[in-house]
């Protein structure tokens, strides 16, 4: 499966700025912190059903892509 990233919005409106999957309040960090505390992806779905596997893999291809950006600050 290919992550769309067409399916992360970011709007100043919206949950302060943060990145949300489209269409929903749904922040892609809230997604990252219910896969880090254990939650299967099923179980988020089933507790958001505004929520699709494709919009779970885009927050998470989102939050990767973010991460290859950043640049290591040498002190």
């Amino acid at each position: 499966m290919v992550a769309n990233s067409s399916l992360i919005s970011i709007n100043s409106d919206v949950r302060s700025g943060k990145p949300c999957v489209l269409g929903t309040r749904i922040a892609v960090s809230d997604i990252l912190q219910w896969l880090a505390s254990g939650m299967s992806i099923e179980e988020i779905l089933d507790d958001y059903p505004s929520l699709t596997n494709e919009s779970i893999f885009a927050a998470l291809a989102f939050s990767a892509n973010r991460e290859a950006m950043m640049k290591t600050i040498i002190l």
